[in-house]
């Protein structure tokens, strides 16, 4: 009874709507890193995409200030969590209770080392559905999250008034 007495209690407001430059800085920061990330990948050949990035780019260029857009959260964050992933999978395959615990781990692997990425709780996942080999974790984990954090320091520096990132 008192688990739905909890959910029907009164909840805070929606927050305020961002301000309309901040929109459109997200928005643009956003397709520029995607662009950036999927030209490269095409003309270079290399995976350096990952289903997870749309995910990390909201952090990126819609809230730079926050603890998990800096850039040891996001490259230590993905790269934690695929390396997790991909130990699961060797040793346990691919099945959905090596899936449930990969991630969970991840999380608390993150936690751990104060790198927490929310988008990159499902690498462990992209891991299991595809299942691929141990250079995953450079392309696309590491390649691709170190060229989304580049595109986030240049723009963010460019097109905001304050400093990105706020630690290293």
């Amino acid at each position: 009874m008192n688990w739905f007495k909890k959910i029907a209690e009164k909840k805070d407001p929606l927050p305020p709507l961002a301000k309309w430059e901040d929109i459109l800085r997200g928005w643009a920061g956003g397709a520029l890193a995607i662009a950036a990330v999927a030209y490269l990948a095409e003309t270079s050949g290399y995976s350096l995409v990952l289903g997870s990035f749309g995910a990390s780019c909201v952090l990126l260029f819609g809230f730079p200030d926050a603890p998990f857009s800096q850039p040891r959260n996001v490259i230590g964050g993905h790269f934690l969590a695929s390396l997790i992933g991909l130990l699961f999978l060797s040793a346990f395959g691919a099945s959905w209770w090596s899936a449930a615990l990969a991630a969970g781990t991840a999380i608390a692997g993150m936690m751990l080392t104060r790198a927490v990425h929310p988008p990159a709780g499902s690498n462990p996942v992209i891991v299991m559905l595809s299942a691929p080999a141990w250079d995953f974790l450079l392309t696309p984990t590491l390649a691709g999250t170190i060229l989304l954090v580049i595109v986030a320091l240049i723009f963010n520096n460019l097109a905001r008034k304050k400093a990105y990132p706020r630690y290293w």
